[in-house]
C-alpha cells in the first residue's frame, strides 16, 4: 500500500483532492507518514503495515481524546483500516526543542519548562488513560508480563550482546534474566504503560506537549515510562536533572495515589536497567543487522547510561552485573567514549613560578588571577595550611570576596564548557594563580573542579602544581 490510499481517503473525507502530498522522515517503525495539503488545510496521513497495530492506535487515540488528553484527532480511516488521516501537530519534536540542553547537559529555563510539562502529563495517560481503556486491543501484547520481559531481554542477548563478540555463560545469564523478571513483576501493573514514552514521541505545538506513537502501550507498571523518558539514550540528562524531573513526576502522580519517594527510586532503578538493555537490543537489531547508522550512533549514549547505572552494583543479578561491567569496558566502547569526551584540566599555581604550560598543545583556556582576593598567607596562623584546609576555607568564605570572584569564574567557564561539548572539542584548561600557589588559587581550583564535575558529564583533571597534588574526577 502506498500514498495513493491516502489521496483517495483525503478526497473522500474533504470532498476535493489534495493539492500535494509529501512523505515525512521515517522513525524507527515501518509506518510511513505523509503531509497532505489542500484547500481544507494540511493533515497527516499514516500508512501502517499491521491492521492490529493501527486498530490499537485508533482506539487509544479516541479514548485518550475523550479524557481530554493532548493527542492528535483522527479524521478519517480507510475501510481496510490500513491507513488514516489525523490532525497535523507540526514538525517540532520535543527532542529537537531541547537540542542545546541535550548536547551540553545545561538546559535553558525554556527547555526545562517543556520537560516539566511533559513529565507532569505522563501520570494522566497512565492513570486517567487506563480508566475504561479496552486493553484487549493492545498490540502485540496486552500485559507487561514475564513473556514480554523475556522477549526484550533475549532481544538484547541475541541482537546486541552476541554481536559484540563478548563471551558469556548463557545458563547463568538466563538465571539472572529470570531474577530480573521476578523483581520487575513485583510492581503494580494496573496502569497504562505507554512503553515508548520518549522525547521523539512528543510534539510541541504552541509551547505545549502533544503525544503520539502510543500504539505499543499495554497494562504495565508506571516505572517503565519514567525510565524510558529520563534514560533515553540521547536525552543526555545529568543526574541532577533526572532527579528534578522525577520529583515533578511524583508530585503530579500524587493526584492519583500516594508515593513513597525512596521506594519509588529503588524500584525505578531496576526498570532503568531493563529499559537500557531493551534499547540496546533495538539498536543492535537496527544497526548491526539492518545497517541503519542512526541507531548505531545512539549506542555510545546507552552504554554511558549503563556505565553510570553500574556504579551501584545490582546484588540481585551478580552474573549479569559482572557481564555488563565487562561489556561497558570493552575497547570498542571505551575508545568511542574517549573520542567524544571533553577533558577539563584545572590547575592552581604561583605566579612567581610562571603560568603552567598546556601539555595538550592547544594553548588558550582561562587563567584567573586570584591576587585581588584577601590573602590568608599574610597571617602567620594560616601559613602552615593550604586552600584545602578548613582554617583557610573559613577565612576566605567568611570574608566573602572569593565567593563573588568564583561566581564570575563559574559563569565564564560554564559557557565555554557547554560550547566545547557542543562543538566536540576535547580539551580545556582553567588555571588559578596567586602569590604562592598555596591558599587562594588552591581553594579556587578545587572548587572549580568540583563544580564542573558536578554540572557537566566530562572528565576533570585537577593539579595543584606547587603542592604536588593531583586528583581526577571521572565521567559519571
Amino acid at each position: 500500500m502506498d500514498h495513493k490510499s491516502l489521496l483517495k481517503l483525503y478526497e473522500s473525507h474533504f470532498g476535493h483532492p489534495a493539492d500535494s502530498i509529501d512523505e515525512l522522515p521515517s522513525s524507527g517503525s515501518n509506518r510511513r507518514y505523509f503531509r497532505l495539503n489542500g484547500p481544507s488545510g494540511h493533515v497527516i496521513g499514516v500508512v501502517g503495515t499491521n491492521v492490529l497495530e493501527n486498530r490499537a492506535f485508533l482506539e487509544f487515540d479516541r479514548h485518550f481524546a475523550s479524557k481530554g488528553l493532548p493527542v492528535p484527532t483522527v479524521l478519517a480511516v480507510a475501510p481496510d483500516g490500513m491507513s488514516y488521516l489525523q490532525t497535523d501537530l507540526g514538525d517540532t519534536l520535543l527532542f529537537n526543542s531541547i537540542e542545546k540542553g541535550r548536547l551540553t547537559r545545561v538546559f535553558s529555563p525554556e527547555e526545562r519548562e517543556l520537560l516539566v510539562k511533559t513529565i507532569r502529563r505522563l501520570p494522566d495517560f497512565q492513570f486517567a488513560g487506563a480508566d475504561g481503556l479496552n486493553f484487549n486491543l493492545c498490540y502485540p501484547a496486552a500485559e507487561f508480563d514475564r513473556r514480554s520481559i523475556m522477549w526484550d531481554l533475549n532481544y538484547f542477548k541475541y541482537c546486541f550482546l552476541k554481536a559484540t563478540g563478548i563471551d558469556f555463560e548463557e545458563d547463568a545469564l538466563e538465571d539472572d534474566f529470570n531474577n530480573l523478571a521476578d523483581v520487575l513483576l513485583r510492581s503494580d501493573s494496573s496502569t497504562f504503560m505507554y512503553r515508548d514514552f520518549q522525547s521523539r514521541n512528543v510534539m510541541i505545538k504552541d509551547g505545549e506537549p502533544w503525544f503520539i506513537d502510543f500504539q505499543g502501550g499495554r497494562h504495565g507498571p508506571y516505572y517503565y515510562d519514567v525510565a524510558s523518558f529520563l534514560w533515553q539514550a540521547k536525552a543526555n540528562f545529568s543526574d541532577e536533572m533526572r532527579h528534578e524531573l522525577i520529583l515533578e513526576y511524583i508530585d503530579s502522580m500524587s493526584r492519583y495515589r500516594d508515593v513513597d519517594t525512596a521506594h519509588f527510586l529503588e524500584c525505578l532503578r531496576h526498570f532503568v536497567l531493563f529499559r537500557t538493555l531493551q534499547v540496546l537490543g533495538a539498536y543492535g537489531f537496527r544497526g548491526y543487522f539492518e545497517k541503519k547508522p542512526h541507531f548505531m550512533q545512539s549506542v555510545p549514549y546507552a552504554i554511558a547510561n549503563l556505565r553510570a547505572l553500574l556504579r551501584k552494583p545490582f546484588e540481585e543479578y551478580p552474573y549479569l552485573t559482572d557481564l555488563l561491567e565487562r561489556l561497558v569496558n570493552m575497547k570498542q566502547f571505551t575508545d568511542e567514549l574517549q573520542k567524544r569526551q571533553l577533558t577539563v584540566r584545572v590547575l592552581s599555581f604561583a605566579y612567581k613560578k610562571g603560568i603552567p604550560n598546556d601539555p595538550t598543545g592547544n594553548g588558550g583556556g582561562f587563567v584567573f588571577d586570584c591576587r585581588a582576593v584577601n590573602n590568608p598567607g599574610k597571617y602567620d596562623r594560616y601559613k602552615p595550611f593550604t586552600g584545602l584546609d578548613r582554617q583557610v576555607i573559613d577565612f576566605l568564605e567568611t570574608d566573602g570576596e572569593v565567593l563573588t570572584f568564583l561566581d564570575h569564574c563559574y559563569a565564564l567557564v560554564d559557557a565555554s564548557v557547554a560550547r566545547y561539548i557542543q562543538r566536540g572539542f576535547t580539551n580545556l584548561s582553567v588555571a588559578f594563580g596567586c602569590t604562592g600557589g598555596r591558599h587562594r588559587s588552591v581553594y579556587c581550583a578545587q572548587h572549580m573542579a568540583e563544580h564542573i564535575s558536578k554540572k557537566f558529564n566530562v572528565k576533570v583533571e585537577l593539579l595543584h602544581r606547587e603542592q604536588d597534588i593531583e586528583q581526577e574526577f571521572p565521567v559519571r
